[in-house]
Parts: C-alpha cells; structure tokens; sequence
C-alpha cells in the first residue's frame, strides 16, 4: 500500500511570502485589497482577521472605557469597534476636541488591540441622535426630509448641502488628527462611514431639491451596476428605468453621494479602509419593492450595485444581524458575499446562539465578525442580544476568538488565496457538505466523541443549536480543521473518487502567534475511528489524508 501524502511550507513561511508579494512592510498604510473576486483588510502588510467586539453607543468616553477593555480582554478580541460621535468632537461649531480619541487611541496600543472607529454623524440608526445640539435643532440651516405632503420626518435630508458641508469638515479634521496621532503606528485599521443610514417609514425626501434629481436622469455609473428587478427603459429618470423600485434605490442614491463626499474628503487626508453597515432586510423572502418593511436608502443586499457606483471610496457595504433563524442569517452571508464586495459582519447580536454564525464568516473567506455590546455596561438590548452583561455574556465568542486569534494572519492568508470553508449547525439541525478539492466533507452535530448516538443520546450542551466548523485546504491532500460540537467526516471525490482513503497523520495542536505549529498530540483509533469529533472546546486540527489503490 502507498500512502499519497504531500508536504507544504510552514504557516510562517506563508505569511512571509505574502509579505514580499505585497512589498509590504510595517509602515504600509492598512488597506482592503481583492484579487480574482476574494478579499483581504491589510494591516501591518498581511492579511488580517478582525476578531472583533463593538462597545455599546454609550460606552465612548474614557472614564467608560475600562469596562470596555475588561470585556475585550475576556472576549480574546484583537479589535475593538467603538463609536466616535460628532457631538463630542465638535460641541461648538468650529472648536473640535480629540481627547477621547487621544485617550482611546493610547490605551489601545497599551492593551495590543486595533481599532475600528465608527463615525456617528449626520445619521446613527438611521437618525440624529449623535448630531451636535447646534445641527440637531436648526432646521432651517439642516433640513429634514419631507414627505409628500411636505411635513418633516424625522431623519435629515442627504439633499441638505449645509449638513453635508458640517459633517464632512468634522470628518476630515477627525482624519488629520487621527494622521498626526496614528499615521505611523496603524492602530486604527477602518473606520465606518455614519450608522445603519436609511430611513423607516418614508421611502425618500420629496424636497425640491430631491424632487428635481428624482425627475432627473439615472446616472450612468448607477445604470452600470445596478439593473432593475423589472423591466424598464436602459437610461432616462429613476421611475422610468426602475419603476416600483424607483423611489427607493433613488434615495439610496442619495445617501450613498452624501456619504461618498463624506469619505473622498476625509480618505485624501489619511486613506484608511472605510464602511458603511446596515440593518438587514429580509435576505429570504422574495424581492419586492419597499412597503416600510425596512430602512430605505441603506446598504442592503438588493443595492449594493447602487453603493459601488455612487460611493467608491467606501470599500465594504457590511451586514448587522440580529435575526436568530438560521435560514435568514445564512441567506444575509451569501447575499453580502460578492466578488466586488468583501463580506464583514461588523455587528451581530452577543446572544449565545449567534456566537456559531463565526465559522462560516471565517470559513467563506470574510475579513471579520464583531458581536455587539461587548464591554461590561449593565445594559442590554435583549432580545436582540444576551441577556446576561457579565463574562458570561463574552465566553462563548471567546472560545472561538481565543482558538483563532494566534493563527488569525494564517487564516486570513488562505482565506484570501481561497483555501477555507466554513457552516454552523442550522436551525434543522441536519448535517452539511463541504466541497473541497477531490475532497467532500460531511459535518454533522450533536455527535459524541465516540459512536453513532446522536438521535438516541445526543452530546451534553447542545440542546440548542451551537455548533460550527471551518477548514482550510493546505495542500492536495491536507487541511487545518477548527471546530466546536461538530463531527467531519472525508470522502474521495474528483480524482479521487472511487479510491479508499486513511488518515495518514491528524495532529492536534494550536499554533503560537509567530507561525509556528506547535504539536500536543497525535490522533488515531478511537479517536479517528468515527470521523474527526470536536466537544465543547474548540479545538484545531492539522490532518493529513492518503488514498491507495
């Protein structure tokens, strides 16, 4: 018998040919880059994988920041997401104060974590809670959207030259100083672009100004990359070329300009990777034209083409998920998993059950996933989130954040050479294929370590869903497998098919941040003799399979 096996470079030798591939280097400026329709944020010239925790609105203050900390600490996070709101850079027009950058910024570096700064400007949530007084209350020199009747809404208009004007001169200054102050060390890696924009209840500004653009013709760029879901005319106004959807993605035009003035000026000062997140329509019922059911205008799947054109200086149209049903969290990925878009969850409710929606972010290639309210703030937003505001609301992202965290430039590298595959346990709880190349993994749930008893005795701690697993393809025959409550099995496909396999080798082990693998046992018989179980740990895998004929 002739075990076909074959060996690859070390994960450290990896990452520096990534390095010398990229001419990068330790003062490269972080960066999302793309090749052959996959993704990867570049820090510190490698790939990087954001292992993530966003703070609580409220929680953006120094003397609030050391339960932030505590939380990112115990969560095994390498970033922290944390708001910096226009109120409290610019209380008085014209005199910014940067304190709590300065402080946020320092403290971080202390702590050895990176930050993704989230601007809450003219819109937060689709509002203008974060607005400073002298903007919140000056209607006439900030207009508000007006419906047809020509009543104000509550949301200001992206029509609004002044509010454009304001927010993008305190966007830019938070961009120089963040240059003076980080330009050097990298420590603030993105920075997200207003929050969750859009507007409930009125589908656009019906204000002279956004009445004349909407009889206006379709821009060109627009008509480039976003067709309509029914026919219509190839160019001409929005209602002629988009019909029933008109009024919408008309006012998702709107945004998207506002806030591409918004990132142009600010990234010609200090080009950092930058975002725009959004709450999530409904990724599984059939498309249909706006009823209220969601916030017009914002970054959702359905017009991500809209947000290309109309804003390329903003590199991620990124989800915020807080359903709990698997079939519309998994639908939400893939719909924001595109070749011109890389897939980032930069918000997800902390409850227990969203911790599993992890792997597959990490196995189909995404840059991060950052659970919401991870600091130590007696609030919470439950049902949306976990109940709990103690450790135990952190410990399960923690187990997988704390497994990945020191291989986390590995992963990224093959994530981004297209290597990885990732599923959580659904919903149905039934078991799921991965397709590899000439391999197919089988991953089923509820499986103890030992036997086939998972309909008769099922593993303890899975009454819920929980469970989840990724692999990366490291060579022809060899992959690193991480998983939590998760059995994989192989099988022989493409040019293998047909053939019988063995493990040749299955080591388990973890590696230590510098590349290296560092071996703590070997597997083999009742530990291989039922597939490749993982328990309630998450545990890494290197593993190695042979076929003979």
């Amino acid at each position: 018998m002739k075990i076909k096996t074959i060996s690859r470079p070390s994960a450290l030798a990896v990452l520096l040919a990534s390095l010398f591939a990229f001419g990068a280097h330790a003062a490269d400026l972080p960066r999302l880059v793309t090749k052959e329709g996959r993704h990867a944020l570049m820090v510190d010239g490698a790939p990087y994988l954001i292992l993530g925790g966003q703070a609580h609105n409220s929680s953006n203050y120094p003397n609030a920041l050391p339960k932030v900390w505590a939380a990112i600490n115990d969560a095994q996070a390498n970033t922290l997401e944390i708001p910096v709101a226009w109120e409290q850079i610019e209380a008085t027009e014209g005199k910014f104060d940067f304190s709590y950058v300065d402080t946020l910024v320092t403290q971080a570096r202390e702590k050895n974590v990176r930050l993704v700064l989230l601007w809450f400007g003219t819109w937060k949530n689709t509002g203008p809670g974060y607005l400073p007084a002298w903007v919140k209350f000056d209607n006439r020199r900030f207009p508000r959207m007006v419906d047809k009747a020509g009543k104000d809404s509550y949301c200001h208009s992206p029509f609004g030259t002044e509010t454009l004007k304001a927010d993008r001169k305190a966007f830019v200054a938070l961009m120089e100083h963040l240059k003076k102050l980080d330009g050097e060390q990298h420590t603030v890696i993105m920075v997200q672009v207003e929050n969750e924009v859009g507007t409930y209840g009125l589908v656009r500004d019906y204000g002279p100004a956004a009445q004349k653009a909407f009889n206006g013709p379709v821009p060109a760029a627009v008509l480039a990359k976003q067709k309509a879901p029914v026919s219509g005319k190839s160019s001409g106004t929005w209602q002629a070329v988009y019909g029933d959807y008109a009024e919408q993605y008309f006012h998702t035009w709107a945004i998207a300009h506002y806030i591409e003035e918004i990132a142009k000026a600010g990234r010609a000062v200090y080009d950092l990777p930058m975002f725009v997140n959004n709450a999530v329509r409904n990724a599984v019922e059939p498309l249909a034209p706006w009823k209220g059911n969601f916030a017009s205008g914002g970054p959702t799947y359905d017009v991500i083409g809209i947000w290309k054109a109309a804003a390329p200086h903003i590199d991620v149209a990124a989800p915020d998920i807080y359903d709990h049903e698997s079939n519309k969290i998994f639908a939400t990925l893939d719909k924001f998993r595109r070749p011109d878009n890389a897939l980032f969850v930069p918000e997800i409710g902390n409850s227990a059950d969203l911790a599993r929606v992890a792997w597959p972010v990490f196995g189909k290639g995404g840059i991060g996933f950052a659970p919401f309210g991870i600091d130590y703030f007696e609030f919470s937003n439950y049902p949306l989130g976990a109940k709990a505001t103690d450790r135990t609301m952190v410990e399960p992202f923690a187990q997988i954040f704390g497994t990945f965290r020191p291989m986390m430039r590995e992963w990224a590298q093959w994530a981004f050479e297209g290597r990885t595959q990732g599923v959580a346990e659904s919903d149905e709880r039934t078991p799921q294929t991965i397709t590899l190349k000439n391999w197919t993994a089988t991953v089923s749930y509820r499986q103890r370590q030992f036997g086939d008893q998972a309909a008769k005795d099922p593993m303890e701690g899975t009454d819920k869903p929980n469970g989840g697993l990724a692999v990366a393809q490291t060579g022809d025959n060899e992959f690193v497998v991480v998983g939590q409550r998760a059995r994989i099995k192989f099988e022989p496909s493409g040019r293998h098919a047909g053939k019988p396999a063995l493990y040749a080798r299955v080591e388990e082990g973890r590696y230590d941040g510098k590349g290296n693998w560092v071996l703590e046992r070997v597997w083999n018989g009742d530990q291989t003799d039922y597939g490749l179980n993982f328990g309630t740990t998450p545990t890494v895998l290197k593993v190695k399979i042979g076929t003979y004929q």
